[in-house]
């Protein structure tokens, strides 16, 4: 594929969308993704991700094109640590365990560092922007670095993050073309609590918006004006799995179901939204020109949409043994058999080509699966 395909699809498809879930570790299927649409010169018109997703999404937009893939590669090399499954081969899960104490007793370098206060007890007087179990300066430090914010507002691709707004419960999207982005924007969208503590993005607190909605893809449809759209959504969490037999089980199944954030319900309430959308434009079409002169009949058209929005949702497969642990599998083997995942994954899709068909005109929401 070259460039001249990706041209060719956004003339089209309209804009190119991707849309990063949170999840800790298994952000490394996201690089994946991006390699595969930056292999077949396809650029994201915008990227949008919470937590996880919005590091991802502004080590993207913070980097110029020939810049992004390797700023993303240095950001994960930074967060990997050695495992220790060759140590434990005869134990099963030993090497995991270890790994996982490793990461959960000393932090990891360029990333996040024990908070020492915190954990003498639950009720150590700390600042707001403290009370957390680990210290994110080491995330700023290396975001510092990764990240040219002249690069990030420039608008090419714009940014959108989620963050959840901690005094009132609101969900709220900071985005590059209403506004200068800053690392706290980022930060603030990464503060899981109680592991991170808040971030303070002017007077406001900010925890991490997948607390709320994991999942950010509604903020494509609930843009002014929209456009016609391809949008990668791409899922860490499957909302999709067996009965749990065990405790270890049920607390891995409650995880990936919390995290997948009603993605299917979700999915189903836009299509409902976006087909209204197009009925009300089709029956505007049968009215008359005087009609359509009324300020009240035109204001009511104005609810309509003829828009298509091609929606190709990736989901990560799980890898083999991950259990309720797995955001915090940042072993070097954990990130680099979730990005070939995604790489692979993405590359499947764009061989696929699923938006090319006949569709139904009524539809303006088209969920792709592969």
């Amino acid at each position: 594929m070259t460039n001249s395909f990706a041209k060719a699809l956004k003339a089209q498809l309209g804009r190119i969308v991707l849309v990063f879930q949170g999840g800790g570790a298994l952000g490394a299927y996201q690089v994946g993704v991006y390699e595969a649409l930056h292999a077949a010169g396809i650029e994201p018109d915008w990227v949008i991700g919470t937590s996880i997703g919005a590091i991802n999404g502004a080590l993207i937009a913070g980097s110029k094109v020939d810049e992004r893939l390797e700023r993303l590669e240095a950001f994960w090399r930074r967060v990997e640590i050695n495992g220790f499954g060759g140590l434990f081969q005869a134990v099963p899960g030993a090497g995991a365990f270890m790994s996982n104490f490793a990461t959960l007793s000393g932090g990891l370098s360029g990333f996040f560092a024990p908070n020492l206060l915190a954990f003498t007890s639950p009720f150590s007087a700390l600042a707001a922007e403290e009370a957390g179990y680990y210290s994110t300066s080491p995330l700023r430090a290396t975001l510092q670095e990764l990240v040219d914010e002249d690069v990030l507002n420039a608008g090419a691709p714009r940014l959108t993050v989620g963050a959840a707004n901690v005094a009132t419960g609101e969900m709220r999207y900071f985005d590059s073309r209403q506004e200068q982005l800053g690392l706290a924007h980022i930060l603030a969208s990464g503060a899981l609590p109680p592991a991170f503590p808040a971030v303070r993005v002017g007077e406001e607190l900010f925890w991490d918006g997948g607390i709320l909605s994991n999942t950010p893809v509604e903020a494509v449809f609930d843009d002014n004006p929209r456009q016609n759209s391809l949008i990668f959504s791409v899922h860490i969490w499957n909302p999709h799995g067996p009965e749990p037999r065990t405790l270890w089980d049920v607390m891995s199944r409650q995880k990936d179901i919390q995290y997948a954030s009603r993605t299917l319900s979700h999915i189903e309430r836009q299509k409902q939204l976006h087909r209204l959308r197009h009925i009300i434009t089709e029956i505007a079409g049968y009215l008359p020109e005087d009609a359509l002169k009324d300020g009240r009949v035109r204001k009511l058209k104005s609810f309509g949409c003829a828009t298509r929005m091609h929606v190709v949702r990736l989901v990560a497969a799980p890898l083999p043994g991950e259990d309720h642990t797995k955001d915090i599998d940042f072993t070097r083997e954990g990130i680099a058999a979730r990005r070939r995942a995604g790489r692979e994954d993405a590359e499947r899709a764009l061989d696929a080509q699923p938006w090319n068909g006949e569709f139904d005109p009524m539809e303006g929401f088209i969920l792709h699966e592969v």
